[in-house]
């Protein structure tokens, strides 16, 4: 009679045993959820859309030239981002302008015009500091570059040294724009942060703090004759707001 209470004790283990797993592990039902994706392992990469360019074809915004006027272009917004989050705007007083440079050259496009002149104001004041006028001389008309060429020299004759590191931009907006005759004139407000010092002859700080970024205001005016097969914009009159 002991060994008939011991078999039912031990089949009611037994059973208690196989409920117990199968309340902990569950059973499969054919609607579990796949398992979730280990955290280590990067994502795949997405499905290529319909009208998505191919890998390594994407447009590039670091170009030194200006915008050319080799053939007509689609009309984008007046309003633009630039890369890195830098503002690129067409500002509303410049807006009536810049319709009539577009009505006179089809291919003047507002977003490419203020990448180029992003390029072209990181050259120009690269080359400035360093006194490099062969870089500057076909960025600039005649009486800019002659003023440009006079600083470089006063430096030169005082033996300074200048140095300029272009942190980045803040923004780049067309903050002016009109067409006179055929004659295009476009101002951009460039917004900077920069670090820059003077030197003397002794290497002796003589102006800025290379420890201290500024923010640095520039109003800058390029001009180009949207009939001329030449399709530079020059840099004609440079400013600072504030």
């Amino acid at each position: 009679m002991g060994n008939n209470y011991d078999i039912i004790l031990i089949g009611l283990v037994a059973i208690f045993l196989i409920l117990r797993l199968r309340s902990v592990l569950g059973k499969r039902t054919g609607n579990e959820r796949p398992p979730a994706r280990d955290p280590f392992t990067p994502p795949p990469p997405p499905s290529p859309r319909a009208g998505d360019a191919p890998a390594g074809q994407n447009g590039n915004d670091n170009v030194v030239s200006l915008p050319t006027a080799t053939g007509p272009a689609p009309r984008p917004p007046l309003a633009t981002s630039g890369p890195g989050g830098i503002r690129a705007t067409v500002l509303p007083p410049a807006a009536a302008g810049v319709t009539a440079i577009r009505a006179a050259d089809p291919s003047f496009d507002p977003s490419t015009f203020t990448s180029g002149a992003r390029a072209a104001f990181t050259a120009i004041v690269e080359a400035f500091a360093k006194g490099d006028t062969g870089s500057l001389r076909p960025l600039l008309d005649g009486p800019t570059f002659a003023s440009f060429e006079s600083a470089i020299r006063g430096r030169i004759e005082r033996k300074e040294k200048a140095e300029t590191t272009l942190i980045g931009f803040e923004a780049s907006d067309i903050a002016a724009a009109e067409l006179q005759g055929s004659h295009a004139a476009v101002t951009m407000r460039f917004v900077s942060e920069q670090i820059n010092v003077l030197r003397d002859a002794e290497g002796q700080i003589v102006d800025g703090n290379p420890n201290e970024v500024q923010k640095v205001v520039d109003l800058w005016t390029f001009r180009r004759d949207t009939k001329s097969s030449d399709p530079n914009w020059l840099l004609i009159k440079t400013d600072s707001e504030g």
